[in-house]
């Protein structure tokens, strides 16, 4: 008999997932951004790397006015 995995739905996970939609959060600064974007190079944190240079991405929207 072969076992098969099936994903088990976390109901925290979605209440978590819609509660931070439904509050806008601010975005930091873009010094402080691109300050933690220099940490995760340095510490060649991959993921650490894109979120901060998405975050960065749209900051810099926000500033501009979309």
């Amino acid at each position: 008999m072969s076992r098969r995995y099936v994903a088990i739905p976390r109901p925290t996970e979605h209440a978590a997932i819609r509660t931070a939609c439904r509050s806008a959060r601010p975005l930091p600064s873009i010094p402080a951004i691109l300050a933690d974007l220099i940490t995760a190079r340095r510490l060649d944190d991959q993921h650490g790397m894109n979120l901060c240079g998405h975050l960065v991405a749209r900051a810099a929207l926000q500033e501009v006015g979309e």
